[in-house]
């Protein structure tokens, strides 16, 4: 099973910028698409369903905002949108999606970069997608949760470990640690313990240019899938955003 995961930082944009191409070039089972910044209604999806992929959206409220989008060509045996928390839900954070015995979880970290008030509402999200997954966990014991984090978690993950800022901030990785000591597999790093990539760049000062990036978008299995792994890489030649996306390929057979 071929995984990508992919802020696009707004899918009709990236569509400009080339994304059905690329996608036609490659061969994926399914693709994870946040902050699509649009509804089903405002893209054509006649491209994306003529490489064979079916689309399930969990938009925004607000129109240009957040979003997510999974592409598939293996038909889910559940789609899901949404927590069932209506102040994350209203902001389309996340999309489920079963597929017989395992469920991927298609998610859009909260950003906290524009003040005091976001960065609270981003602690906020940490705590209840920690005990919400933990339910999830009971009834679906095979997750794998793709996406934008917004957060990097070891000094190895971002090119200025000294940075003071949301993203980076002790309590954000603080989370992170106990996420990943508690039932689920960083797959990137599982597989490439040493390797340093990144998966976004500021727009500013050249940072893509010059690879001064920090790595946010993850891709965690459950421990009991690590086993399966097969391959986790960043696909760093993909100009379509800020971000670039992410590979995991599993053997769930």
């Amino acid at each position: 099973m071929k995984i990508v995961s992919y802020n696009t930082n707004g899918i009709r944009a990236a569509i400009k910028k080339g994304l059905v191409d690329w996608i036609s070039s490659n061969d994926f089972d399914i693709i994870c698409i946040q902050e699509t910044k649009a509804s089903m209604e405002q893209v054509d999806m006649a491209a994306f369903e003529e490489l064979g992929y079916e689309h399930y959206w969990h938009s925004a409220q607000k129109k240009g905002y957040s979003g997510v989008l999974t592409l598939t060509k293996k038909t889910p045996t559940l789609i899901k949108e949404g927590f069932g928390i209506e102040k994350y839900d209203a902001e389309g954070r996340m999309i489920r999606t079963d597929y017989g015995d395992w469920t991927l979880l298609n998610c859009y970290f909260p950003s906290g970069t524009s003040g005091d008030l976001r960065q609270g509402f981003k602690y906020e999200f940490l705590d209840d997608i920690y005990t919400w997954i933990n339910e999830l966990k009971k009834e679906r014991p095979k997750l794998i949760l793709v996406g934008d984090y917004n957060i990097a978690h070891e000094a190895i993950d971002i090119h200025n470990p000294k940075s003071k800022n949301s993203g980076f901030l002790p309590d954000e990785r603080a989370w992170m640690t106990k996420w990943f000591d508690n039932g689920f597999t960083d797959a990137y790093r599982f597989l490439n313990p040493e390797k340093i990539e990144y998966s976004w760049w500021s727009y500013r000062a050249s940072a893509r240019a010059n690879n001064k990036g920090w790595r946010i978008d993850y891709q965690s299995v459950t421990d009991n899938l690590k086993s399966k792994l097969v391959s986790a890489r960043h696909m760093n030649d993909a100009v379509h955003s800020d971000h670039c996306p992410v590979f995991l390929e599993i053997d769930l057979k």
